[in-house]
């Protein structure tokens, strides 16, 4: 859709009769900011990212400033002394004391739904959109405000899918000893290497415009997406690579097997730091907070470990399960709160700065379920309960604590994966 240079759309003016489209645009800038004005901060924040146009009418109209005074007045703070530069700042802060609130304390409503016909153990969320797969042959795209199946991406029959990541332009997919790229709008190519160029791979992390391969072989595997050729070979463990995280920085940072994390500079492809945990059991999932520079790593022995990248020393150590960690993520933004999930089925949130347990919860599978249909899918209606903190795993059924392969963080939202046919979407509400 054109616009003007007020932010307009000419072609509504265009459709409309309207010439020139200055009363339009007054009409369209004036009924936008009553709407708005219906909304709180927080879904405010959220239209701001939607396009420039309504971008532009919030922050000319000031409703952004308008809310935040109000919050910080209904918290007990003098406006006088806030600053208008500081107001973005102090939206986020809001924003991040509510999520963290949310995912310790709040009501917890889980919405399930049954995304792929054979079970399927990964799930990726950015930009409020859901990638699912690896199971069967086919990685699909959800929106996660209508659940709406975006768009599909078939795998090759003769490949199978291990891992994958994505952006707002494609999907990275690693295919055995293959990588895949698939753009968003659907079309597929499999690029550069001939099946069995390089040892097999066993996990995959995308920041435009490489992709990193962590191989069996202990070594990263980096490739150009422009190019789509393999530029660096990085040596980073003596065993497999199990799981990696990139830092903005250029930084790879992988766990291993053999139970250690190494740190290497993806530009001179020299080793940073090793990171050792004081268990020898093997590194299962990693994960790095670019805000505070710490280092998350979970174990199969149900370890969870956090460093400082600044100092490269080990912030503190606790074990939250007896049993493997699959998976753990934060919000990007977050500087508070861990969700960590494994084979016992329980979802733990931390505290990112001390490994504190601040909640256990699993899914109440015992009551009746509630179900909607609209217009896109079938939705699953359950709560969550959270689990007193003198109270066993073990006593707790394994219907309402399924194995939590895979999970992803998201504004007062857990998306998580089951090796199952379903994925639920944790919704925790004050």
């Amino acid at each position: 859709m054109e616009h003007g240079p007020s932010g307009g759309s000419t072609a509504m003016r265009r459709r409309s009769g309207v010439r020139g489209g200055t009363r339009m645009e007054w009409l369209e800038h004036d009924i936008l900011c009553i709407i708005f004005s219906f909304l709180d901060v927080f879904d405010l924040v959220r239209c701001t990212a939607v396009c420039k146009s309504w971008n532009a009418v919030i922050r000319k109209s000031e409703l952004l400033q308008v809310l935040y005074f109000k919050l910080r007045r209904d918290s007990g703070e003098s406006t006088s002394s806030v600053q208008r530069k500081s107001m973005e700042f102090g939206l986020q802060e809001v924003a991040m004391k509510y999520h963290r609130l949310c995912l310790q304390r709040g009501r917890i409503d889980i919405h399930q739904w049954k995304a792929h016909s054979v079970g399927v153990d990964q799930c990726r969320m950015k930009m409020g959109l859901l990638l699912t797969g690896v199971g069967d042959k086919v990685m699909r795209l959800w929106s996660l405000d209508s659940y709406k199946c975006e768009e599909e991406y078939y795998i090759p029959d003769t490949a199978f899918l291990v891992d994958f990541d994505f952006d707002e332009s494609k999907i990275v997919g690693l295919l055995g000893s293959r990588v895949g790229i698939w753009t968003r709008n659907g079309k597929r190519s499999i690029f550069p290497s001939r099946e069995g160029t390089f040892s097999k791979g066993l996990c995959v992390r995308y920041i435009d415009p490489d992709a990193v391969i962590g191989c069996e072989d202990g070594t990263a595997r980096v490739f150009d997406m422009y190019s789509r050729t393999c530029s660096r070979i990085i040596k980073m463990h003596a065993g497999p690579v199990t799981c990696l995280a990139l830092s903005d920085d250029e930084l790879i940072l992988s766990g291993s097997s053999l139970g250690s994390v190494s740190i290497s500079d993806l530009a001179s492809d020299q080793r940073v730091a090793r990171l050792r945990p004081t268990d020898s059991a093997g590194i299962r999932t990693l994960c790095f907070n670019p805000c505070s520079h710490l280092v998350f790593a979970g174990t199969t022995v149900g370890y969870t470990y956090c460093w400082d990248l600044r100092t490269m020393k080990s912030l503190w150590e606790t074990r939250i399960s007896s049993n493997v960690l699959y998976s753990l993520s934060h919000l990007r933004s977050d500087n508070s709160t861990l969700a960590v999930g494994g084979i016992d089925g329980v979802l733990r949130v931390l505290n990112q700065n001390t490994g504190e347990v601040l909640s256990r919860c699993f899914i109440d599978d015992e009551r009746p379920i509630s179900s909607t249909r609209n217009m896109h899918a079938f939705i699953e209606k359950k709560k969550g309960i959270r689990l007193p903190e003198d109270a066993e795993v073990d006593r707790i059924p394994r219907t309402c604590r399924p194995p939590i392969t895979c999970l992803s963080v998201g504004m007062k939202k857990v998306v998580t994966a089951h090796n199952s046919k379903y994925i639920r979407m944790w919704k925790f509400k004050m």
